[in-house]
């Protein structure tokens, strides 16, 4: 029930025949998010536009050496100062970081073994959440109360007509980050700075001003982890399903890579439901297993 990433969406379109066309509507009703560099990366000389149907992004890869790579381990997200703006709680703060690293290491096990962040590997992965906006409560509530008032007032009609859950464009969320992937030298290799807002469509309101932050922090993970999975970038390749071990992370399942442990498991089936009915996601994830120092 997280906003769609754009490979997601490219993918949802050609399965289910809706043109790409459409998707500037959907854009024209999300929430605006600066895409600024915050000076936390080691580099940012060889970035290039890399934008996407949702997201505005600078990429820069090196293919030949991230594809040579088989062992990554990842820093622990830290948060810039920027971030206090949002005037989220230390505990909102962690879980969308946790999010983000949980996300990055899920996708990451699709080709490389992980392992923890004490160890060596051959890409070391650090990413930095920069912005964050925070998610009206008042106008998430209002919007999940008018799609239920409309589904039931849809229900009783002679002809049922399944109803989208559109949300009323105003307070809608947003996050900004940018990370890296540098190698055994400390030479960067890879790196992206990234910013999304939830939209009308693919977002669903939850009643938390981290809410939309926190979903959002599962796209990036999406999207920089497929950076370093087919060394190139996530909004210039095709879109391609999910693979099973991101189905059962999604599903609480235990990880494909131990090391994953560290973040602790997707909230499954209760995550779902609570996303479902606009809970606050501090309801139902419990975080890392133990939380490291960012």
């Amino acid at each position: 029930m997280r906003p769609l990433t754009d490979e997601q969406m490219r993918y949802a379109s050609a399965a289910s025949g809706v043109p790409l066309l459409l998707m500037p509507l959907i854009a024209a009703c999300a929430a605006s998010v600066p895409l600024e560099q915050a000076g936390l990366l080691s580099s940012y000389q060889q970035l290039a536009a890399s934008s996407g149907v949702l997201t505005q992004a600078q990429v820069s890869v090196d293919s030949d050496r991230i594809l040579a790579a088989k062992t990554v381990r990842i820093i622990p997200t830290s948060l810039s100062t920027a971030v206090a703006e949002a005037k989220l709680s230390e505990a909102q703060l962690r879980l969308i970081a946790n999010a983000v690293d949980r996300a990055l290491c899920t996708g990451l096990s699709d080709r490389f073994q992980i392992v923890s962040s004490a160890q060596a590997a051959d890409l070391t992965v650090h990413a930095f959440i920069t912005r964050i906006i925070p998610t009206d409560e008042t106008a998430a509530a209002a919007s999940k109360v008018a799609w239920v008032a409309t589904s039931v007032a849809t229900a009783v009609t002679v002809v049922p007509v399944p109803m989208p859950s559109l949300r009323i464009p105003i307070g809608l969320g947003g996050l900004a980050l940018e990370a890296e992937a540098v190698d055994r030298t400390g030479s960067q290799k890879a790196a992206m700075v990234w910013a999304r807002g939830a939209d009308s469509l693919t977002s669903r309101p939850r009643m938390s001003p981290a809410g939309d932050a926190y979903d959002l922090a599962a796209s990036f993970g999406a999207d920089f982890s497929k950076l370093l999975v087919t060394g190139a970038s996530p909004f210039k390749t095709l879109p391609s399903p999910p693979s099973m071990q991101r189905v059962g992370s999604l599903l609480g399942g235990a990880p494909k890579e131990s090391a994953c442990e560290a973040f602790g498991r997707g909230p499954g089936v209760a995550g779902l439901v609570g996303s479902a009915i606009g809970l606050p996601p501090e309801w139902t994830d419990k975080g890392a297993q133990v939380e490291p120092k960012r």
